[in-house]
């Protein structure tokens, strides 16, 4: 079971990145990339019912962060149009991002790596505004 739950988190993190939300300011998920489709109301009851028993800390709030970010991400690119699908995605994506950067620097142990998750929070917290932004303008 532990290897399963290791893989799955291994997944989900390779493939979204993990990110949610940073401590000073909050990045929202914009309105207008939400949609009601059942591919991601199944994948959060999935993520729900996962067990994380045999985890460490760490690795509980790496997959928290993905319970937040997955159904977003695969919601946004349900969107009928190409280009909101991408943005609407990639918001989610960065999301993730911020979500794996903050648990690196709660339980982190290297200076570089924490430096890094840090970097990565205000650039991800940048490019969600300017895609947020784009969302505004763009998508109906």
């Amino acid at each position: 079971m532990f290897n399963t739950l290791r893989t799955t988190l291994l997944i989900l993190a390779l493939t979204a990145s993990a990110t949610g939300y940073a401590t000073a300011q909050e990045a929202a998920y914009p309105e207008k990339c939400k949609a009601a489709d059942k591919m991601a109301m199944q994948h959060e009851e999935m993520m729900k019912s996962s067990s994380k028993m045999d985890m460490a800390d760490f690795q509980k709030e790496y997959m928290d962060g993905m319970h937040k970010t997955m159904p977003l991400m695969m919601s946004g690119m349900m969107k009928d149009d190409v280009d909101a699908a991408f943005v609407c995605g990639m918001i989610a994506h960065h999301m993730g991002a911020i979500e794996m950067s903050k648990t690196e620097l709660k339980h982190g142990d290297n200076e570089e790596a924490k430096a890094m998750a840090q970097t990565i929070i205000d650039a991800q917290m940048k490019e969600i505004d300017e895609m947020t932004r784009w969302v505004d303008q763009n998508v109906k």
